[in-house]
C-alpha cells in the first residue's frame, strides 16, 4: 500500500524521531512510504490524492495549547480530491492539552472529507514503531 506520512511538527524542524519510527514500523510490514513535510510549502499537497492511506502527524504549538501548527489546514486544503481518502491522526503527547490537539487535526482533516479510522497520541519512539506495523493489517 502506498501510504504519506504528513509530518507537521510544532516548530520548522527535520522530521522527529518519532515520525522515522512510524515510517520504519510501516515499511517493516511492506508498504511504500513517503514522508511529506508540512513546512516544505503547500505545494506539497497536491501529492496527497496519489497515496492510498494518509497518516497525519504533529504535536500541539506548545505545552499549554490545544492548537496544532497552521500549516496542516493549508497543506489539506490544496490537496484535491481527498474526500473518502482513509486515513490516520497521530499527535504527540507532549502537553496538557494534547487530547484538544487530536480533536483539533481530526476535526481539519475531516472538512476536508478524509475518512479518519484511526486516531492515536505518540508517546515515544518504540510506541511509534509498533503503531506503524499495525496500519494496514
Amino acid at each position: 500500500m502506498r501510504i504519506a506520512v504528513v509530518s507537521a511538527p510544532g516548530q520548522k524542524n527535520a522530521p522527529p524521531d518519532y515520525v522515522q519510527s512510524l515510517v520504519k514500523g510501516m515499511t517493516a510490514m511492506g508498504h511504500y512510504v513517503d514522508i511529506i513535510d508540512g513546512w516544505a510549502g503547500e505545494n506539497e499537497g497536491f501529492r496527497l490524492p496519489g497515496y492510498d492511506y494518509i497518516a497525519v502527524v504533529s504535536q500541539p504549538v506548545s505545552f499549554f495549547s490545544g492548537k496544532i501548527p497552521s500549516v496542516i489546514p493549508k497543506l489539506l486544503a490544496v490537496g484535491s480530491s481527498l474526500v473518502g481518502k482513509k486515513s490516520a491522526a497521530f499527535i504527540k503527547k507532549t502537553g496538557l492539552f494534547s487530547g484538544r490537539a487530536l480533536a483539533n487535526l481530526m476535526k481539519a482533516m475531516e472538512k476536508e472529507g478524509m475518512r479518519i479510522n484511526w486516531s492515536d497520541m505518540i508517546l515515544n519512539s518504540p510506541h511509534a514503531q509498533a503503531m506503524g506495523k499495525q496500519i494496514g493489517a
